[in-house]
C-alpha cells in the first residue's frame, strides 16, 4: 500500500486533484468527511459534544449546528482542547479503519486540509500539495462559498504559509489555471510515480543499478533530505541512535550523483535487521539480504528508496564501527573546506566520464577510494585542529559546530 498525503490551502482546488486521483483508482480518504461523520445524529461523538458544550449546539432537527459549536468551542484554548479531545480520537480511529480495509495494492490518498499544520507529513510515503495564487483562491471562495474578500484572506492567513507547505511538499501542483493542465499533471504523477512506487513498496523491489552520472549541485537537496529524515526516524524508532544526511548531496555546492544518502547508526547489526521491514513499509527497500562487508569487518546493511523519482540510499552501520564516524567527518570536513570539495568534484567528474559506459556505480565507487582514503587523513588532521568530535547519539561539534542534517 502506498500512503499519499494530499493537502492545500483553502480555495486551492484540492478536491479537483482528489477527484482525478479517484478516477485513476486511488482510495481517497477525506478527513473533512470523516469529521462530519463522527458527529452525525445518533453518534457517540455528537452525544459527547452535547455533554461538553450543551444542547445549544444542536439545530432544531437534532443535527450539529456548526456555527453554534464554533462560538463555544473556539472561545478559548481550553474549550478548543475539549473539542479536540472528542473529535481527534474518533477521526483517527475511523481513518485507521479505512486504511486497514484498503486493498494491499491500494494507493491511498489521505485528503487532509491541515496536514502541514498538524505535522503529519512523516506518516506518508509522499506529500502532494495543491496550490493557487492567493487572488485566484479569494475569487473561488467568493464564488463557491459567498465569502467576502476580507474573510477569504483572513482564512488563508490563518492556515500554513506557502513556504511551510513547500517545505512539506514532495510534489507541488499548481491549480491556478485551466483544469486540464492540473489534470495532465495528476495523470503524469499517477502513471510515472505513484503506480510504480506502490509496486516497488509492495514487492520490495530495489532500485535498478544505474551508471554514474555526476550533475551540478541542486540547492534543494538539503530540503529534500529534511523531508525524508522524519520518515526514516518514524520507521526506525528507538533503534536509530542517529540519522544523518551524508555523501556529496549533503555538501552545499558539491556536484554529485542525484542520490540522497543517509546513514542510520544502530547499536548492532541485529537492530539493523530488526528495522528492515518497517523501513521497507516506509518505502526504503532492503538492497540485499546480506550484510555488506566493510574494511574494518563491522559491515553495514543497505536499503534503497522505492520512489522511482527520488533516489535514496540508506547505510545502516553499528555504533562500534569506525565507518559511521568517518562518513560524518568526511561530510563536515568538506563543508568546512571548499578547496578540498572543489578538488573532489574534479575527481568525481573525471571518474564518471571514465565509467560512463558502466551499468552500475561499482567501478566508479571503487576508483574513488584512493582519493577518499587520503582525504580522510587530512580530515582527521582538521578534526584534531578544530576540536571536531561526534557521538553516536549526538550532533557533531567542532570549530564550525556543524549540525547533524
Amino acid at each position: 500500500m502506498l500512503r499519499v498525503g494530499l493537502t492545500g490551502g483553502i480555495g486551492a482546488g484540492k478536491s479537483t486533484v482528489a477527484d482525478r486521483l479517484a478516477e485513476h483508482g486511488a482510495v481517497v480518504i477525506d478527513a473533512d468527511r470523516i469529521a462530519r461523520e463522527v458527529v452525525e445524529p445518533g453518534t457517540d461523538g455528537l452525544a459527547e459534544l452535547v455533554a461538553e458544550f450543551g444542547r445549544e449546539i444542536l439545530a432544531p432537527d437534532g443535527a450539529l449546528d456548526r456555527t453554534a459549536l464554533a462560538a463555544r468551542a473556539f472561545a478559548d484554548d481550553a474549550a478548543r482542547s475539549r473539542l479536540n479531545a472528542v473529535l481527534h480520537p474518533r477521526i483517527g480511529a475511523r481513518t485507521a479503519e479505512l486504511m486497514d480495509t484498503a486493498p494491499a495494492d491500494a494507493i491511498v490518498v489521505h485528503d487532509v486540509p491541515l496536514l502541514v499544520e498538524g505535522g503529519l507529513a512523516p506518516s506518508y510515503h509522499l506529500v502532494v500539495v495543491v496550490d493557487a495564487d492567493e487572488e485566484v483562491r479569494v475569487r473561488r471562495l467568493a464564488e463557491t462559498r459567498g465569502m467576502t474578500g476580507d474573510d477569504a484572506r483572513a482564512r488563508i492567513a490563518a492556515q500554513a504559509s506557502t513556504a511551510q507547505r513547500r517545505a512539506a511538499a514532495d510534489v507541488w501542483l499548481d491549480n491556478g489555471g485551466d483544469r486540464n493542465v492540473v489534470h495532465r499533471a495528476v495523470d503524469e504523477l499517477w502513471n510515472q510515480r505513484l503506480v510504480p512506487f506502490e509496486e516497488n513498496v509492495r514487492l520490495r523491489t530495489p532500485r535498478a543499478p544505474a551508471p554514474p552520472e555526476v550533475v551540478p549541485a541542486d540547492p534543494t537537496w538539503p530540503e529534500q533530505a529534511a523531508r525524508i529524515e522524519p520518515r526514516l526516524r518514524a520507521a526506525a524508532g528507538d533503534r536509530a541512535l542517529r540519522i544523518d544526511h551524508i555523501g556529496s548531496t549533503s555538501v552545499p555546492g558539491l556536484p554529485a550523483k542525484d542520490v540522497l544518502d543517509f546513514q542510520i547508526v544502530v547499536r548492532t547489526l541485529d537492530d539493523a535487521r530488526a528495522i528492515a521491514e518497517p523501513l521497507g513499509d516506509a518505502g526504503f527497500v532492503l538492497w540485499s539480504g546480506h550484510v555488506v562487508e566493510a574494511e574494518s569487518g563491522w559491515g553495514k546493511v543497505v536499503h534503497t528508496g522505492a520512489d522511482p523519482v527520488r533516489p535514496v540510499n540508506l547505510h545502516l552501520r553499528p555504533a562500534g564501527s569506525p565507518e559511521w564516524r568517518q562518513a560524518v567527518l568526511f561530510r563536515d570536513w568538506l563543508r568546512d573546506n571548499p578547496g578540498e570539495a572543489a578538488t573532489y568534484a574534479e575527481v568525481k567528474y573525471r571518474l564518471a566520464d571514465e565509467h560512463a559506459g558502466d551499468t552500475d556505480v561499482a567501478g566508479y565507487a571503487e576508483d574513488k577510494q584512493p582519493w577518499i582514503r587520503a582525504a580522510l587523513g587530512r580530515a582527521e588532521d582538521w578534526a584534531a585542529r578544530t576540536g571536531w568530535r561526534v557521538d553516536p547519539e549526538d550532533a557533531a561539534i567542532g570549530a564550525t559546530d556543524p549540525a547533524s542534517s
